[in-house]
């Protein structure tokens, strides 16, 4: 029977594909996630006591550090979550990888909320045979936990994301954030003035001044002095920050014909990851100069400001480039 054209068409035509970010594919690392639900309790928990006790630590209120550690792993655990399940080889290894990194979290999370419970310090306390013992698990929780984001981002870095500028922003946001966090063991030599008076306490965050001074609400940084806490921060959580711009760029292409090119984004993505590595350097600097976050000298101003105005630059180039093109 000879075939009409009319009976190879359907019926009802299919309907166009809708754009999507493509996270609805991604399975969640089970035990990360159950930590990640487990540090959102802890820092409505720990925010009630911020809230409510009015106990200091060396100046801060003692409830701060869970909250904030509370908080940062959560953030911390959703995203290895989420990278872990896009893994389509060597799924073992990264579940084992995940699966420590949740145990070794919880055991420095455990310790930190333990000792603000009993109105006491966690961080580079030796004052008693007890409090050594439990800082000396935290050291070695994380280096443990470092170590394996080390392998995860190894299996990652192998690992195809279709998306260019998603790739780049989630590749380099591990590079950034192992980074970021190796600078915390930048705080756990003791100070000059700690060796020559020794009073139980081994290492400091604060450069310049003894730690406990006056600091910023919540985050307690320094505005005294230096502080290495501030690009430890902000270069762990590159491995949000960047993927997160890279996911938002894919938002605004639905309205903005020159970001619907995958070349476009990946290089205002390269603009994005240069400025946030330069920046997380020059906080780096300045807190080992001893400097304060909220009192930098005329080099890091200018420094910062040319960073960012190049940035910018950088990034109204691409789009106009594109937009030329695109009306030609």
């Amino acid at each position: 029977m000879a075939t009409t054209d009319e009976s190879r068409t359907p019926a009802h035509p299919p309907a166009p594909e809708r754009a999507t970010l493509g996270l609805e594919r991604i399975v969640l690392h089970k035990p990360l996630l159950w930590l990640a639900i487990a540090m959102i309790a802890l820092s409505i928990v720990a925010a009630i006591g911020f809230i409510f006790d009015p106990r200091e630590t060396l100046g801060a209120p003692l409830w701060a550090k869970p909250l904030k550690f509370g908080l940062s792993i959560t953030l911390y655990s959703l995203t290895l979550a989420w990278l872990i399940g896009m893994l389509k080889r060597h799924q073992r290894l990264a579940w084992w990888l995940g699966t420590i990194s949740a145990t070794f979290l919880a055991v420095e999370i455990v310790i930190i909320a333990g000792a603000a419970a009993i109105g006491t310090t966690s961080h580079f306390n030796v004052t008693t045979p007890v409090s050594t013992t439990l800082w000396s698990i935290m050291g070695t929780s994380i280096v443990v936990v470092w170590a394996a984001a080390i392998l995860t981002a190894a299996l990652l870095w192998r690992h195809r994301i279709p998306h260019p500028a998603r790739a780049l922003a989630i590749k380099s946001g591990l590079i950034i954030g192992i980074i970021g966090m190796g600078l915390a063991f930048l705080m756990t030599s003791p100070t000059a003035q700690q060796l020559s008076d020794f009073q139980g306490i081994a290492g400091a965050h604060t450069v310049g001044l003894p730690d406990g001074g006056v600091g910023l609400p919540l985050v307690g940084w320094s505005t005294e002095a230096g502080d290495l806490r501030i690009p430890h921060f902000v270069g762990m959580h590159a491995l949000q920050l960047l993927p997160l711009s890279a996911l938002l760029l894919e938002l605004l292409a639905r309205r903005a014909r020159p970001l619907r090119s995958p070349l476009v984004r990946r290089r205002i993505v390269a603009v994005l990851v240069t400025l946030y590595a330069a920046i997380t350097g020059v906080l780096t600097a300045q807190a080992l100069m001893g400097q304060s976050i909220v009192r930098p000298d005329a080099t890091v101003i200018a420094v910062t400001s040319v960073l960012f105005a190049a940035a910018a630059s950088a990034i109204a180039i691409v789009v106009v480039t594109q937009r030329t093109k695109l009306t030609q």
